[in-house]
């Protein structure tokens, strides 16, 4: 119960990775805020049935207003916001292809939530976190970033954004007790994945064969790290990219 009382908004908190991660920081003491685009109510009936609070929001994280919205009612409900998780982004209906066949239409999409959404709740949860001179801000990154992994260009320079955004911002957060780092996933068998014929075949088989540890990824692989980063214990780390993929990257 490393996370007792300590309020936590995970976006993208729905489904997939985002509803793993909720779940898991739950179990651990936390008060979740479930905030997406898509009905939470389903995983906050889970959290509330083993015993945990949580509140399900919906939430654009494109949306300066909306993201506005969000830290406003979590801070009604719960009075402070301890950690922000920024999972929320565009990744399992991705079409993979070239550089040169990717639309501006595409590109902006993926821009606007991904890198965008994560800058404007970063900022709309930074006010709250400097008034209690602390708080922890964890951004989702990816492992294909240090990859470079071909096809998904759009994807993957969003995923790139987000590490050099965690920097700068642990850099200029860190005055006021606030420690930004990243998570990067290698590619995880997720609700949102499995079955997806974009990431099933032979881009499976590519991603566990690069891997140290020859299978594949799950969301139970990630969930330690996030807590840990969520955690105390991490309190004099900032403005890092952990990567957990099982060894495919090395940095």
């Amino acid at each position: 119960m490393r996370l007792t009382g300590k309020v936590i908004i995970v976006t993208g908190g729905a489904r997939g990775l985002g509803k793993d991660y909720a779940v898991r920081l739950a179990e651990e003491g936390a008060l979740l805020v479930v905030s997406d685009i898509l009905d939470g109510s389903r995983v906050k009936a889970e959290i509330e049935a083993t015993g945990g609070k949580a509140l399900s929001l919906h939430t654009d994280v494109s949306d300066e207003r909306s993201v506005a919205a969000m830290v406003r009612q979590t801070v009604e409900e719960f009075g402070r916001i301890d950690v922000l998780v920024n999972n929320a982004a565009i990744f399992a209906d991705v079409v993979k292809h070239p550089f040169y066949d990717v639309s501006l239409e595409e590109w902006e999409r993926m821009m606007r939530v991904n890198v965008t959404g994560t800058f404007l709740c970063c900022k709309a949860v930074y006010p709250q976190m400097r008034k209690q001179r602390k708080g922890k801000i964890i951004n989702v990154s990816s492992s294909t970033f240090f990859a470079g992994v071909p096809n998904f260009i759009h994807y993957v320079t969003s995923k790139g954004a987000i590490v050099a955004l965690t920097r700068v911002m642990a850099r200029e957060a860190g005055d006021d007790g606030i420690s930004v780092n990243a998570i990067a996933p290698g590619f995880t068998i997720s609700e949102a994945v499995d079955g997806n014929p974009t990431f099933t075949g032979q881009s499976r088989k590519v991603a566990m064969e690069s891997r140290c540890f020859k299978r594949d990824q799950h969301p139970s692989d990630l969930l330690g790290a996030i807590v840990f980063l969520a955690s105390d214990d991490s309190d004099f780390i900032t403005g890092q990219t952990l990567v957990v993929d099982g060894g495919s990257v090395l940095h």
